[in-house]
């Protein structure tokens, strides 16, 4: 039963994920949104089969909660005429085909180089939030604080990119 649900919230994962970038049925943004939900939810679900709870709590609380309101809010300030939602410009697909091979690339890098499980920290409580915490603050408090940071920017960059011009 576990493996038939890995399999369908996988499944459901990278089929929502292509739709919210090509998504056939309606050039809406809030579409492509909607999903994103359903990539965020599915999501949760594989973290609760690794029995990481607190991980699917906060993916579902935290992004398909509070995150997509903001992206809902700012689609919806905007309100992008439809012409101008799905222009699609040469140098930005050329550029974003190369950023994806270069990731890919990295990635099968990695996993080549690595021994599954090699690696792993015998733990005694499986989705302790103790553990968690200690090891976010400690090993991990660098890419956190960039993390925070990145997040900040986002948010003042979506300030401005809503702000009405004063004529």
């Amino acid at each position: 039963m576990e493996t038939l649900l890995f399999y369908l919230f996988a499944a459901m994962t990278v089929g929502c994920a292509l739709m919210v970038v090509a998504n056939p049925f309606s050039r809406n943004p809030v579409t492509s949104a909607m999903f994103l939900v359903l990539t965020i939810v599915s999501m949760a679900g594989l973290f609760v089969l690794l029995h990481a709870f607190f991980l699917g709590a906060v993916q579902i609380l935290v992004y398909a909660g509070a995150v997509m309101v903001l992206f809902l809010f700012v689609i919806m300030l905007l309100d992008l005429k439809e012409e101008e939602r799905r222009k699609i410009k040469l140098f930005g697909l050329i550029g974003g085909l190369v950023s994806v091979g270069t990731i890919g690339a990295i990635f099968l890098q990695s996993l080549a180089a690595t021994r599954p499980g090699a690696n792993l920290p015998a733990s005694g409580a499986e989705g302790s939030t103790a553990a968690l915490g200690k090891l976010l603050f400690t090993n991990y408090l660098l890419p956190f604080e960039i993390v925070s940071v990145l997040l900040l920017v986002a948010m003042v960059g979506v300030i401005l990119l809503s702000k009405k011009e004063l004529k």
